[in-house]
């Protein structure tokens, strides 16, 4: 999340998870260009110079003074010789990411000079799969078509049984050696097990849904996604799914909002996948359906300072201009990909008892970032500086929000291509309704 704040506490906030692996993008303060690429990781003297920009930048802002208990002094002392051998400039941020990753933050995180995101417009390396634990199991919950991994015969239920020849569980575990093993660890390792460097390759086995075992080499690549929200219609229940929060979304999501909700008898609001993204943008997407002046929560930073979010009454007369969208029964949908922004907005909702939540826990990440930092080399440091409670003082970070029911998918859902969590949505309105 990131607040740029002004000497009024107004706050553009950034609220984004990896939930797809994406992550934090801001209108960064930089340094010049010309000084922005003065080092290079290619030396030791350059490594060293970004180590310990990362280090004292960490030092400085962190929202947490006590580093949630982390001997921060001690990670320097011990990652520090190390950072100064990496043999390539892939293998020492790969370190940096490891002395970080013991402050369990998803939100502060570093990235090389060739991994620089940006959120208008998500790019990341993939191998054409997406990974989360189903039932237990390190399950392909998506293949992007045409590629190289449908090819190969991957489908969406599939378990991964190896990654290089390394069993899925000891990979996992190894992953999450330089982290807790809080439930949202275990997701980001889960989630992560198939990343590396654009341009490298895996080798991956997996069992298909009638319990073959296959295996492929697959390529990892740079891919884009493109954030945005869609209407659907089922009869009379209108179906929004919302991929993230930016000034542009909510602008044209809220233009849009009076034409698709005429005649509908409720709303479901999906929100899984939504990393977050602009909490001002949130806050104008949640004045749609809540009363003018709705508290959603307050930022403090280390020193104290604070300031609150609350929907706004630009907005909140959509709900008046369309008297139905205050009344129609909400149902929101989650699961640990809901992370942020998306979590205040289901959180706020449940608690107002505006919305019924049903689905999976959220993931418990919700910090927020003042600035981006630029790095010597041109790599870019996120920094939470800011920690959030909801209206009656509830932290988020690591709780995350409980749905009213929880509802998963199993292997077999995603063969017969259902999505059992919209369904029980449905009938729950439908059945509210009637």
């Amino acid at each position: 999340m990131r607040i740029r704040a002004n000497h009024h506490w107004t706050a553009a906030v950034f609220v984004v998870l990896l939930a797809t692996l994406v992550v934090v993008p801001i209108v960064a303060t930089s340094a010049p260009k010309d000084e922005a690429l003065f080092v290079s990781t290619a030396t030791r003297a350059g490594r060293l110079a970004v180590f310990d920009d990362v280090w004292e930048t960490i030092e400085e802002r962190y929202y947490d003074p006590r580093f949630g208990g982390l001997n921060w002094e001690a990670s320097r002392l011990v990652f520090r010789p190390a950072a100064a051998e990496a043999k390539t400039s892939h293998d020492f941020y790969e370190l940096l990411r490891r002395m970080i990753a013991p402050l369990n933050d998803a939100h502060t995180r570093v990235f090389s000079p060739e991994e620089k995101f940006d959120w208008w417009s998500p790019r990341f390396v993939t191998v054409g799969i997406s990974v989360r634990e189903v039932e237990g199991l390190p399950t392909v919950v998506y293949v992007e078509p045409n590629s190289a991994a449908e090819k190969a015969g991957l489908r969406a239920g599939d378990v991964v049984m190896n990654v290089d020849r390394t069993s899925a569980g000891e990979y996992i575990r190894r992953r999450m050696q330089d982290g807790s093993e809080s439930p949202t660890a275990r997701v980001k390792a889960v989630r992560s097990m198939l990343d590396g460097a654009a341009g490298t390759s895996v080798e991956l086995s997996w069992k298909s849904g009638k319990g073959r075992l296959k295996s492929a080499v697959l390529s990892r690549y740079w891919s884009q996604r493109t954030l945005g929200f869609r209407f659907r219609r089922d009869h009379d229940i209108l179906v929004i799914g919302l991929d993230a929060f930016t000034q542009t979304i909510a602008s044209e999501f809220l233009g849009q909002l009076p034409r698709a909700i005429d005649n509908a008898q409720g709303i479901v609001l999906d929100l899984r996948g939504n990393g977050g993204g602009d909490a001002e943008a949130m806050a104008n997407v949640a004045s749609a359906f809540l009363d003018i002046g709705v508290n959603l929560g307050k930022f403090a930073d280390r020193s104290g300072a604070s300031f609150e979010l609350v929907t706004t009454p630009r907005f909140s007369q959509l709900s008046r201009s369309t008297p139905l969208v205050a009344k129609l029964p909400i149902v929101v949908l989650t699961n640990e990909t809901t992370s942020s922004a998306a979590e205040i907005l289901a959180s706020t909702l449940q608690h107002r008892r505006r919305a019924w939540v049903i689905g999976g826990p959220t993931c418990g990440c919700v910090l927020a970032i003042r600035n981006r930092h630029t790095l010597p080399d041109g790599g870019v440091l996120d920094v939470s500086e800011f920690d959030y409670r909801t209206a009656e003082g509830v932290r988020l970070e690591g709780l995350g929000v409980t749905p009213n029911e929880a509802t998963t998918a199993r292997r077999a859902d995603f063969y017969e291509k259902r999505d059992i969590v919209l369904e029980r949505a449905k009938r729950y309105l439908t059945a509210l309704n009637n």
